[in-house]
């Protein structure tokens, strides 16, 4: 079973940006946490981080016949990547977005997704544990073929 990860502008800086909302946590990091998930749940990723919406796009779209579920974290474009909502929405397959904080919980204009519509699920505010738990969840949900 394939499981794309898909990370968001920005979150390249994990680590450095806003420690105090983001913790302390690297994208290499959560990215080894979820391999090492990964691995116990028998499943492969293939994952990729852009400040690009449309490398995500490209990314989907080039995944779309072989994978069996994303988890993406859209960053800055979950109030405003309408392009990556319509991807979403066209794949075939489980996506659940996850996000490290509390959207709902910051500033008002955070508090609203775009692409939530188009997922199966949100997992957010749990810092790294919302892409572990993300995961586990994506995994479920493609083996009971939801």
């Amino acid at each position: 079973m394939k499981i794309l990860v898909l990370h968001g502008p920005n979150l390249n800086l994990f680590g450095r940006r806003e420690p105090h909302i983001y913790g302390h946590t690297t994208l290499a990091q959560i990215d080894a946490q979820l391999a090492t998930l990964a691995e116990e749940l028998g499943v492969r990723l293939e994952t990729i981080q852009s400040n690009h919406e449309g490398a995500l796009l490209d990314f989907l779209h080039r995944h779309i016949d072989e994978a069996q579920g994303a988890l993406v974290n859209p960053a800055g474009l979950t109030q405003h990547g309408v392009s990556l909502h319509d991807a979403i929405k066209a794949m075939p397959f489980p996506v659940i977005e996850v996000h490290m904080s509390n959207i709902a919980a910051r500033e008002s204009w955070r508090a609203h997704s775009i692409i939530s519509p188009a997922v199966k699920g949100t997992i957010q505010g749990l810092g790294p544990l919302s892409y572990l738990m993300g995961l586990r969840a994506v995994v479920a949900l493609a083996q009971e073929g939801r």
